[in-house]
């Protein structure tokens, strides 16, 4: 059902945590599965030097937070914001269509993060 790489990363997820002082956060989550999600984000010049997450939910939706926060890291602001829930799912080579939900959960948590370092950096 699920791919070796959405098991590696729901069983061994990466940068999970929260940044103190955080230069943007987004959270989002969708009711009807129950999944949570909360990026982090740390912003030097334009770049994304460190990224964390806090997930509540399925293997699925800690799997694609994991994969998005890697997608993401080290890249600028603007390269993150284009990350796309169809890349998240092609990074972990596919999900079940019932949990393709949990990608565009991770695509607008990372936008709303970016968002809201925007909003208090004036950008």
């Amino acid at each position: 059902m699920y791919s070796d790489k959405v098991m590696d990363h729901f069983t061994s997820p990466r940068n999970v945590g929260e940044i103190e002082n955080a230069d943007g956060i987004g959270e989002v989550g969708n009711a009807k599965c129950g999944d949570i999600m909360k990026i982090y984000l740390k912003i030097e010049n334009d770049i994304i030097k460190d990224v964390k997450f806090k997930t509540f939910g399925c293997g699925a939706a800690v799997a694609t937070s994991s994969i998005a926060t890697e997608m993401i890291k080290g890249k600028t602001v603007e390269e993150a914001q284009k990350l796309t829930n169809k890349a998240v799912v092609e990074a972990l080579d596919g999900l079940p269509p019932q949990k393709i939900h949990c990608s565009v959960l991770a695509e607008e948590a990372v936008k709303a993060a970016i968002e809201d370092y925007k909003k208090k950096h004036n950008k």
